[in-house]
């Protein structure tokens, strides 16, 4: 099975593509992952993507699809695999499409995690981190024994610039200009799953389970 998995930052997409792996056995290919993966090589497309990265600018397209293509080619992607992050743009969609014909490949089915911006905003804005060890909390969620304090090393919490509620705002509205054309394009395949994303982790993970016609094992 060939899955691409949609949702905004924050949406779980991460969480849940776990839960898809263990039930289909795929591989999981987050776009993030692979970004630093290839950056780290001494080859020619590792060095291209790494000046993007160095530079802060935004891989091209083409590179960005060469490298999926090139990873989903990989042995251990014959029996299947679940694309985490990417596509992006209907760009993007469009040459993963174009490419995956090209090899006689298509995708099965597209899970599109829905949650609303408010919802987001709520979870993305809570978030803090430990200075020392790193240690992720959620003011609402999974907050901290004593306010401002790493329970597992005492350090100082802080919330990063992209976790501020102006910067969370703004990555939320690029998202969904972003993403709106992407999720008609994929309506339009009969490919396309929703799930309510703003359930409890296990239930979002059962409803996904089901619509890709597996039932939730615990």
């Amino acid at each position: 099975m060939r899955i691409v998995l949609l949702g905004a930052p924050g949406a779980g997409k991460g969480t849940q593509a776990d839960t898809i792996v263990r039930a289909f056995g795929l591989v999981h290919i987050a776009s993030g992952d692979l970004f630093r993966e290839v950056a780290r090589r001494d080859t020619g497309l590792g060095n291209l993507v790494r000046s993007y990265m160095d530079r802060g600018a935004l891989v091209p397209d083409e590179i960005t699809v060469r490298m999926v293509l090139d990873r989903i080619s990989g042995h251990d992607c014959q029996g299947g695999f679940i694309l985490d992050g990417f596509p992006r743009t209907i760009e993007q969609a469009l040459a993963l499409d174009e490419a995956l014909g090209e090899r006689k490949m298509a995708l099965d089915k597209i899970v599109y995690i829905n949650i609303s911006p408010e919802e987001l905003r709520r979870r993305l804005g809570g978030r803090w981190v430990c200075h020392r060890c790193l240690a992720v909390y959620h003011i609402v969620n999974s907050p901290p024994k004593v306010a401002g304090k790493c329970d597992k090393c005492g350090g100082e919490l802080y919330q990063r610039d992209d976790d501020t509620a102006d910067t969370v705002k703004k990555r939320i509205d690029v998202y969904f200009k972003q993403t709106a054309p992407l999720i008609e394009y994929y309506r339009r395949t009969g490919k396309f799953l929703e799930v309510n994303g703003e359930q409890q982790i296990e239930k979002v993970g059962e409803d996904i389970l089901k619509a890709l016609g597996r039932r939730h094992s615990t």
